[in-house]
């Protein structure tokens, strides 16, 4: 018996980088019209299960137009609500520094409260530690 050589061709395709608005524009087209993911995928040449894990990220709200502050290392701030609080009898004897009082409420996390002077560099790292 002979042995027969038989070359096989293989192309290297490069990876296509979609932008936000292209992946998003396909998940839409993929939830409006009647065809299947299969099928709106192969079209763009794209895999199918990469446009499921697209879905998910648009229905997460995560292929908006501009990147949102979870998917980057931005700042994010908290609502703050600013109330007067009636002054107790033992709170206007103390001096005006041991008067001064935070209160922080994250709804369902925790309750903090900083009772007279304190270091900014504390309550930051108080509350870092709390979003965590």
């Amino acid at each position: 018996m002979g042995t027969s050589a038989s070359a096989v061709a293989v192309e290297k395709v490069k990876r296509r980088f979609r932008t936000r608005e292209e992946r998003r524009r396909i998940v839409e087209e993929t939830l409006s019209s009647g065809e299947s993911v299969a099928t709106v995928a192969r079209a763009h040449g794209v895999n199918a299960n990469l446009v499921f894990h697209w879905r998910k990220l648009y229905h997460a709200g995560l292929l908006d137009q501009a990147p949102s502050a979870a998917a980057s290392n931005e700042v994010r701030l908290l609502p703050v609500v600013v109330q007067d609080e009636p002054a107790r009898e033992e709170e206007a004897a103390a001096p005006a520094a041991s008067s001064a009082a935070v209160h922080i409420e994250l709804p369902g996390h925790a309750y903090v409260s900083v009772v007279g002077s304190a270091d900014p560099a504390v309550i930051r790292a108080v509350l870092e530690s709390l979003r965590g």
